[in-house]
């Protein structure tokens, strides 16, 4: 079993800053590599910094653990708040990150796999 916690001062700089406007840093909690497998990120992010738009094949699950945040598909943007989860199905275009207002930190829970970060940037607009 494993016990885990996203603490901001084990977090680092992604290792693709391009895929984020902003400044964020990563916890990474459990990173395994076998398919079918869980990955579990602590993402902090400053106020205002987002992830560019993407897709994953399987779900993703956002848990927020504190602040306040946005995630936006192509046909909503919903804010979120600590302690509320977001699940975004696979397949689907989406962006997250934290509002204007408030750094937010949530913890990205999905299967070990590709993510396209390729995709159009469509309806990504300022916020």
């Amino acid at each position: 079993m494993d016990v885990l916690k996203p603490d901001r001062s084990k977090a680092g700089p992604p290792e693709r800053p391009e895929y984020f406007s902003g400044p964020v840093r990563l916890h990474n909690l459990r990173r395994p590599d076998a398919p079918g497998t869980a990955e579990l990120i602590g993402v902090f992010f400053d106020r205002g910094a987002r992830t560019i738009p993407h897709i994953h094949e399987a779900d993703q699950v956002l848990y927020f653990v504190e602040g306040e945040g946005i995630v936006a598909t192509e046909r909503e943007r919903r804010v979120l708040r600590a302690g509320e989860i977001a699940v975004i199905p696979g397949g689907i275009w989406h962006w997250h990150g934290a509002t204007k207002a408030s750094a937010m930190c949530h913890v990205s829970i999905k299967a070990v796999g590709p993510t396209d970060w390729s995709v159009e940037k469509k309806n990504w607009v300022d916020y």
